[in-house]
């Protein structure tokens, strides 16, 4: 049976709230929770109300612990599909012209790191564990690695995947996992904090410098150079970009639009 709510979408005060709800199963991954994921980003990423987006899970013990084996993958036939479907989400997640958070409690595993590595940002519970332990049950973190490979150097990187073992907070930091942490008590205000400066931002510039920005990772620096010299003209070129230098010079505080 499948849950009645697997992946709540809410909204507030410009930011979209996207929870991973099957606290019981450790908010593991299933079909569903992808499909209903992806329209989720579809959603937030077509409202024009939204400047920011929030990616975590209910309760306190994991934020995602990845695969639902008992469903996601219930036979090798099934497996493709499903594989192909989390991969897009990834991608999407990780190209979203939005600014994109993840808040972690507790665990976050194998596709669990997946998905907060997609995130523009991550910010955690000062007693988090990660961890990729897909080799302790005879598997390996294919897409993951992809994401794993862009944040943290390639030995620690390769030491994470093949040996599976747990990762504290503070080693995640230092690894280039997480972007900061905070205790329990302070990590949901602090989170709050976070997605209203983001949201407080030019929804073109963000939208524009993302673009660039990824674009520019792929390439050789001379061409880098030169294409993101294009992409700050065409910055300056947006009507926020003359909102904000208008407000600069007026000393008060910019009215973006997203233009």
């Amino acid at each position: 049976m499948s849950d009645p709510t697997p992946l709540l979408y809410t909204t507030q005060n410009a930011v979209a709230r996207i929870t991973i709800n099957r606290e019981l199963q450790r908010n593991a991954l299933n079909p569903e929770t992808i499909a209903l994921f992806l329209d989720a980003l579809d959603q937030a990423e077509n409202d024009k109300s939204i400047r920011a987006i929030l990616v975590t899970g209910s309760g306190d013990k994991a934020f995602c612990t990845g695969a639902d084996l008992g469903s996601a993958i219930a036979s090798h036939q099934d497996a493709l599909p499903v594989a192909k479907n989390y991969a897009r989400l990834l991608y999407r997640l990780a190209t979203c012209p939005k600014p994109t958070l993840a808040m972690v409690k507790g665990f976050c595993l194998a596709g669990g790191i997946g998905l907060m590595l997609a995130c523009d940002l991550v910010m955690a519970e000062e007693s988090s564990r990660f961890g990729t332990p897909e080799v302790n049950v005879g598997l390996f973190p294919m897409m993951i690695g992809a994401l794993i490979f862009r944040n943290v150097p390639r030995k620690k990187a390769m030491e994470m995947i093949l040996t599976g073992r747990m990762i504290s907070s503070s080693e995640a930091v230092t690894m280039g996992l997480v972007t900061s942490l905070a205790p329990k008590e302070t990590l949901e205000k602090e989170v709050d904090k976070m997605l209203e400066t983001l949201a407080s931002k030019s929804p073109m510039g963000l939208k524009m410098g993302k673009e660039a920005f990824a674009q520019a990772q792929e390439k050789p620096l001379e061409e880098a150079l030169y294409d993101l010299s294009e992409a700050l003209v065409n910055v300056i070129g947006t009507q926020d970009a003359a909102e904000g230098i208008s407000a600069f010079k007026e000393k008060r505080k910019p009215q973006f639009i997203g233009a």
